[in-house]
């Protein structure tokens, strides 16, 4: 999953912020229990009010994140 998502951040760089949390780092266990972060891969699309939009268990194709990353900044006016 990592290269998929890498390439969606050099595409949508300048438009969403993309942030890694280790499931063994306690320095995000705050922010992990908030999010309902159970085991990796796991994925949460948030708004820019920190609002989960989707989340995803496991992998997830390319296209299907990608889809979810353009109908959130449209629904954002981005």
């Amino acid at each position: 999953m990592l290269p998929i998502v890498h390439g969606l951040e050099a595409k949508y760089d300048s438009r969403v912020g993309f942030v890694y949390l280790d499931i063994d780092d306690p320095t995000t266990s705050e922010f992990k229990r908030a999010l309902g972060y159970r085991l990796q891969p796991h994925f949460f699309l948030l708004d820019a009010q920190g609002n989960v939009l989707r989340s995803w268990l496991g992998n997830v194709p390319e296209d299907e994140l990608e889809a979810a990353i353009l109908e959130a900044l449209a629904a954002d006016g981005s």
